[in-house]
């Protein structure tokens, strides 16, 4: 008979009783690791169980269960009256397997396939140890845990009914509730029945895209404007006008003298906080917008994306509310603060568009009731009014932080206000320069620049710098270290 293994159990195997995992588990994982590693090989036979508790300073029936599981996973083998035996079926598979070697696809697809080239994004999927965005949270401010245990406690508290397909109107909790926050906070009078929560802004663009956009309408969008509904629309084939911008916003009047009524089918607006340049529209715009929305019979779908970030407690209305819906689709996002998996969008339109858009939903997967139960818990428990005001606060504090900074190192070589709205601030250079070799030499240093950060024609010089996501200390050194890019670059210049 063969002898036990001699290996010391204790330095492949290291028990953490702080884990949450328990014990066995935790030994049936590292002795998975093991075998893989080869520190464990296949026919090895292992020592008794009680030599094993000894050693790892467990109980004899821990092991036990840990050995119980390994054999229902197929890692080790116990034969009656000779003992326990490491297995690898991972390595058993791959003997099964034929023999020809697997091949990898090839990198060019032989056959022709469809390209959208209007649907390239400009981002890039590797960050360097600093990266600056156009602007999003910082996703650990409120902790996933927390969010986590409000969904386990919906999956504990899940009945036989919630098994069958939801009602025809989705569900209906969440419904209630998230309108009930919206009328709350953005001083609306809505019923459930005019909204409708969709998981993406990619999925909202392309379902207006779908009821609205035929070939070859209208659509208005400003000189500087946000590149994905802009790809959507056109994708679906929409021609894009675009229509100049300034520190008042969109210019309403450009509309009117260079239109006809009936001539455009919709204008896509932030009137909150315009993408990138973060101004909002003056009221007066607001007003003339929707009375030529009117006369001209155009739509206007609203995003109003940004609202959960304003610090402005006597936040503007939106055209939304001045205009009850008549002319204007509303967007927007609840709970951008949160964890992206616990995020949701909504649309507000008139409900025959609406019981439309809904057969548009299925081709982006069945929605996930049980997310959309565990949002409506947060609101209804008012746990979201909480997450809100620790989610602004720290924003408040890191905008003012972004501004002292960017004052204190670039001074009279760029020029910015600091946003009422939004997680990013526009910043122009007085001077200009190529903004792609500010980008190389800020990889250099390793902070990223991305590219859908950069703005630059023959008039602006400009960087849409995202400073939410970033905590004090990041800040600073980010700031820092793009400033040294900009200096290398500017000595240059001038030789």
């Amino acid at each position: 008979m063969s002898s036990p293994v001699n290996i010391a159990f204790h330095s492949i195997i290291k028990i953490d009783r702080r884990k949450e995992d328990a014990v066995y588990i935790q030994i049936v994982y590292q002795f998975i690791n093991a075998v893989k590693r080869n520190l464990l090989e296949e026919g090895d036979l292992l020592p008794g169980s009680r030599k094993v508790a000894m050693e790892l300073k467990v109980h004899r029936k821990t092991v036990v269960a840990a050995l119980a599981e390994l054999q229902e996973q197929g890692w080790v083998e116990i034969l009656p009256n000779r003992g326990t035996f490491v297995k690898n079926p991972e390595r058993v598979a791959s003997a099964a397997s034929p023999a020809a070697a697997f091949r990898q696809p090839p990198d060019r697809a032989p056959y022709p396939f469809r390209r959208e080239l209007i649907l390239d994004t400009p981002v890039f999927e590797i960050p360097e140890k600093y990266y600056f965005t156009d602007g999003t949270p910082d996703y650990r401010i409120i902790e996933s845990e927390e969010l986590v245990r409000f969904y386990a406690s919906m999956v504990k508290r899940k009945k036989k009914s919630d098994e069958l397909p939801a009602t025809a109107d989705g569900n209906l909790f969440f419904r209630d509730q998230l309108s009930y926050y919206l009328n709350l906070t953005r001083g609306f009078h809505l019923s459930r029945n005019f909204l409708l929560p969709i998981a993406s802004r990619e999925q909202i663009f392309s379902i207006l895209s779908r009821l609205l956009i035929q070939q070859g309408d209208i659509v208005l969008i400003e000189s500087l404007s946000y590149f994905l509904p802009n790809m959507i629309f056109s994708q679906a084939g929409a021609r894009l006008k675009t229509v100049p911008l300034d520190a008042g916003g969109m210019d309403i009047d450009y509309i009117a003298a260079q239109f006809k009524p009936g001539e455009i089918r919709c204008v896509y607006i932030n009137t909150k906080c315009q993408y990138p340049t973060t101004v909002s529209l003056l009221e007066k715009r607001k007003i003339q917008l929707l009375q030529l929305a009117e006369q001209y019979d155009f739509i206007v779908i609203e995003d109003d994306v940004d609202f959960e970030s304003s610090l402005v407690k006597g936040k503007e209305e939106s055209l939304f509310r001045k205009n009850g819906g008549q002319r204007v689709i509303y967007t927007g996002t609840f709970g951008r603060f949160l964890d992206p998996g616990f995020q949701m969008n909504f649309l507000i339109a008139p409900q025959d568009l609406l019981e439309e858009g809904k057969k548009y939903l299925s081709l982006f997967g069945k929605p996930n009731f049980m997310i959309e139960k565990t949002l409506g818990e947060i609101i209804h428990q008012g746990d979201i009014f909480r997450y809100q005001r620790k989610f602004q606060k720290i924003v408040a504090e890191r905008k003012d932080l972004f501004a002292q900074l960017l004052h204190n190192h670039f001074g009279d070589q760029i020029t910015f206000e600091v946003p009422v709205s939004g997680l990013a601030f526009w910043v122009r250079f007085n001077s200009s320069f190529s903004l792609t070799a500010l980008q190389e030499r800020a990889k250099e240093k390793g902070v990223l620049l991305p590219s859908n950060c950069l703005y630059q024609n023959r008039t602006i010089t400009a960087l849409r710098l995202g400073f939410a996501h970033l905590d004090e200390r990041d800040l600073c050194e980010a700031i820092q270290l793009l400033h040294e890019a900009y200096q290398e670059l500017e000595s240059v210049l001038v030789v």
